[in-house]
């Protein structure tokens, strides 16, 4: 391949599934994945409505997208997702592993069912994800991309459980990079100090506060770092924290 080919290239042909996708980040990654050409699998819990709408945008597009809805605490839901999507589309080439909670707990008011929802949703879906989409990904040497959280860097005592499940995912991508090397790449983004549209203004103060670059950043800043991993060609294992510099 021509040297810088594949950073400009569409994406078209490719499939990709997006977790959590009918709503905030997860929906701006599937939308923006779609523009660059891909078909998409929108998966959902209980957003039918916002998925429907989700699907509407990408077909919109002229790109080809299905919803399915899956529960991620379930394993045998995780794979009839996977299932689903092959029967569907016939391959994958990128999962994007966004759906997550953010759950407040201190060690004192931390219960075992916050630790345990914070836990399955965040680190346990992500890795078995990945193991029923591995063998698809193996053979379109596709992508995946885990959402951590500068929490899993920083670690924030309000939220304990919520720290501990974005550093597993960040040690789950190292593993995992290895274990599905060299056929797929694997990676993480960790964002912080982003803002979506209809957030409440003090949440951008604050982050203008606590973040070098004195603002907030944009869904964009998260999609446009999707793409620059689903693009890349000898990056695996890494991290990239995309925070306005909030970590250091």
């Amino acid at each position: 391949m021509e040297n810088g080919t594949k950073a400009r290239e569409s994406l078209q042909g490719r499939v990709a599934l997006v977790t959590g996708a009918a709503k905030r980040l997860g929906r701006a990654v599937a939308v923006r994945l779609a523009e660059e050409g891909a078909d998409v699998v929108v998966h959902h819990r209980s957003s039918g409505a916002e998925a429907a709408s989700a699907i509407v945008e990408i077909q919109k597009l002229g790109r080809r997208a299905v919803a399915i809805a899956a529960d991620l605490g379930n394993v045998a839901e995780i794979k009839r997702l996977f299932d689903e999507t092959a029967k569907y589309f016939g391959r994958l080439d990128i999962l994007v592993n966004s759906a997550a909670n953010f759950l407040p707990a201190s060690i004192v008011s931390t219960t075992e069912q916050v630790w345990d929802s914070s836990l399955n949703t965040n680190l346990k879906a992500p890795f078995f994800c990945a193991q029923a989409a591995g063998p698809l990904l193996r053979r379109t040497r596709g992508t995946i991309i885990n959402f951590a959280d500068v929490g899993g860097i920083l670690g924030w005592p309000g939220y304990v459980p919520h720290c501990v499940s974005k550093a597993g995912v960040i040690m789950l991508t190292r593993v995992l990079a290895k274990e599905l090397a060299p056929e797929v790449q694997v990676n993480a983004i960790a964002p912080g100090t982003i803002t979506m549209p209809g957030d409440p203004p003090e949440w951008e103060e604050d982050y203008i506060k606590r973040a070098p670059l004195k603002r907030s950043g944009r869904p964009s800043d998260i999609t446009d770092t999707v793409l620059f991993l689903v693009r890349s060609e000898f990056i695996t294992g890494q991290v990239l924290i995309v925070d306005g510099g909030r970590s250091l």
